[in-house]
């Protein structure tokens, strides 16, 4: 499988990812915890079906130490034992910041609620910041057929 279009090939494609990847660095300098920036990252990856956000933030998750069967669980993170309550509200906000057109409203107060007991608010502003930084590259690589399988951890660092 090869993506539809090459974007580092083309000039405009070279500055969009250049910026793009800005934010990415961002929040990964955040004082959101590393763990919880890839659980998700995970989550909203496996509701969205990027088949390359899901190997790259497996393998970065897995080379910073995380355990086999927590990333296995996000999928299944509220009937899982193993997330601290501050990760579960996270995945939770990360859930319903994805699944905006699920629901009339938008994100439910007592979710942001449950966040912000857990997240200060440059914690929660880096949390907002990278659901909607995954949602729009997880509709990038799925609209342009990014393949998967190849990342190496540290690739894009």
């Amino acid at each position: 499988m090869s993506a539809r279009l090459d974007v580092f090939a083309t000039p405009s494609g070279s500055r969009l990812v250049k910026q793009f990847s800005s934010v990415g660095r961002l929040v990964a300098e955040s004082a959101l915890p590393a763990a919880t920036r890839e659980l998700v990252s995970l989550r909203v990856s496996q509701i969205n079906g990027c088949a390359v956000c899901l190997d790259m933030h497996t393998k970065e998750a897995t080379a910073a130490g995380e355990s086999a069967v927590r990333l296995h669980l996000v999928a299944g993170w509220r009937e899982a034992t193993v997330f601290t309550e501050a990760e579960r509200a996270a995945l939770e906000l990360a859930e319903q910041g994805t699944r905006i057109a699920d629901g009339a409203g938008g994100v439910p107060d007592e979710v942001w609620e449950r966040a912000a007991k857990h997240h200060d608010e440059e914690q929660l502003l880096a949390l907002v910041t990278l659901i909607a930084f995954m949602n729009t590259a997880n509709r990038l690589n799925v609209i342009l057929q990014q393949p998967a399988g190849d990342y190496r951890p540290g690739q894009f660092t």
